[in-house]
């Protein structure tokens, strides 16, 4: 098993841990799907992948397509993803990516993160160079061999595919995703579950009282409605 496969069992229990802080994410990736191509899922890829996530978390129905509805609307405003770089405590590079109608907001907030937990918010490209951007996909398992997508998918840009118990797992760069996308569902292969995400190119180890340290950071990233995602370097 590769890098995508140790990141992603590390991450397993700690992703998408609050059904509240799911949706809150869910609705505003709807919204960006949404002002970039439009309300209609058949035309329009990145909805379509979004729709496919909220499945997964259990999304109601309903609450789909009232966040379309309104993403739809004139005085619906739109969300700007934006990426902040800076360390934690102990020389562990953090990279948090944020969805914000307030731009003013969020960086006070993320740069009071770091001044409190004694981190310090970097500048741009300053740690973004040590996480690989990859993109993955969860497909169903059934009457499928992770082997044998391994191999198909290779022109498609697949880098690295194994099977969980919730199905197989297909990571590639990020650029590759238009393409995989497409070809699992020419192939009519149910897609559960789609997404991007930062894997570290180094972990670095800390003992128990440096891990409680850099927590405290991420912990406070996490619970701010404008934070997407948070990776970091250090080893779980």
């Amino acid at each position: 098993m590769g890098r995508a496969f140790e990141f992603r069992k590390a991450r397993k229990m700690k992703r998408w841990s609050a059904m509240s802080k799911a949706f809150t994410r869910i609705g505003k990736d709807i919204v960006m799907a949404v002002k970039e191509g439009g309300p209609d899922p058949t035309s329009n890829s990145r909805l379509r992948a979004v729709i496919q996530n909220a499945k997964a978390v259990n999304m109601p129905k309903d609450n789909v397509e009232r966040a379309i509805k309104k993403a739809s609307e004139k005085g619906q405003g739109d969300y700007k993803e934006v990426i902040f770089e800076g360390y934690a405590p102990h020389g562990i590079a953090v990279l948090v990516e944020t969805a914000t109608d307030n731009n003013t907001r969020t960086v006070a907030n993320v740069r009071s993160y770091f001044n409190k937990c004694d981190g310090s918010l970097g500048t741009s490209g300053s740690v973004v160079f040590m996480f690989d951007h990859t993109c993955n996909f969860r497909i169903t398992a059934e009457g499928l061999d992770p082997e044998e997508i391994e191999l198909e998918f290779i022109d498609f840009g697949a880098e690295e595919v194994f099977a969980d118990d919730d199905g197989i797992l297909i990571y590639a760069p990020f650029e590759s995703f238009g393409a995989i996308q497409a070809e699992l569902e020419k192939r009519e292969i149910e897609i559960l579950s789609s997404g991007f995400e930062r894997i570290p190119q180094v972990t670095k180890p800390l003992n128990t009282e440096q891990i409680t340290d850099v927590e405290k950071l991420l912990e406070k990233l996490e619970e701010d409605d404008d934070v997407q995602n948070v990776y970091h370097t250090m080893q779980e």
